[in-house]
């Protein structure tokens, strides 16, 4: 089985993704960083319900040293990596006065760093894999190329009053993409993925009136779900002419 990496993926988002590459036939890397016991109930529930395997391995992705342990023990669980999802990512509501350095640099070391750390840990063993299936494909139907999404969001785009380093963060992850896409081409695809705004834990705090309000925004008059943005994800990895690119799911905010 081919195998990919999530991060970040013992709830939310980061779980539905999991859970759709195993279904689609991917051995699967849960990472977490304080939820042992959510990301177990993952790899359990994949284990239970697909053919894949799936392991469940602890890494603050935001430390170098810790984000290369996490690519490795990934390799060494499966014996290869095909697929990362940078999806791991804190976010803070808080207005810049009140905003501490130590906090900024929490939040980029994350969602930014963190996606920065996998990747350059990861591209050794991607190149390999592009390597083999470059070797064993069929000229008539080619294997996709290993691939990386980075999980950005609708903030990237628009900004954010209330958590400015939150929304520089997911600026930071499309500018890294274009990068990466240019600088690992033709053997590896790198995209990203916008979402806007998706029914998680993340967003269980929004009063009834925030909610309505959010509501009004969305054209589409309803919250996305985590197998929306996991759906996204899993067309990117597939789609062999695609890099370079953010895919916006956000039931069409972003035009408003």
């Amino acid at each position: 089985m081919p195998a990919a990496l999530v991060t970040g993926s013992s709830r939310g988002i980061g779980r539905a993704i999991a859970e759709r590459f195993a279904r689609d036939g991917y051995d699967v890397a849960v990472n977490y960083v304080q939820s042992a016991q959510r990301a177990r109930a993952v790899t359990d529930a994949i284990e239970q319900e697909t053919d894949a395997e799936a392991v469940a391995v602890r890494a603050d992705v935001g430390d170098s040293e810790e984000a290369a342990d996490l690519v490795a023990a990934t390799v060494e669980a499966f014996g290869r990596l095909d697929h990362v999802v940078n999806n791991a990512g804190v976010d803070q509501h808080v207005y810049t006065e009140d905003l501490s350095p130590a906090d900024f640099d929490r939040v980029m070391d994350t969602n930014v760093n963190g996606a920065f750390n996998v990747t350059k840990a990861a591209l050794p063993y991607l190149r390999k894999s592009a390597e083999d299936d470059a070797e064993s494909a069929e000229d008539s139907d080619p294997a996709p190329t290993p691939s990386i999404t980075n999980v950005s969001s609708i903030l990237g785009h628009t900004g954010a009053p209330v958590e400015c380093h939150y929304a520089a963060s997911k600026a930071g992850l499309l500018g890294l993409t274009k990068s990466h896409a240019g600088d690992f081409a033709p053997e590896i695809r790198v995209n990203a993925v916008a979402p806007g705004h998706v029914e998680t834990d993340m967003t269980a705090d929004r009063t009834e009136e925030e909610k309505a309000a959010e509501l009004e925004s969305i054209p589409v008059g309803q919250y996305g779900q985590p197998t929306d943005i996991a759906e996204a994800v899993a067309y990117l990895r597939d789609a062999g002419f695609v890099t370079g690119e953010t895919l916006n799911v956000n039931g069409g905010e972003l035009m408003r």
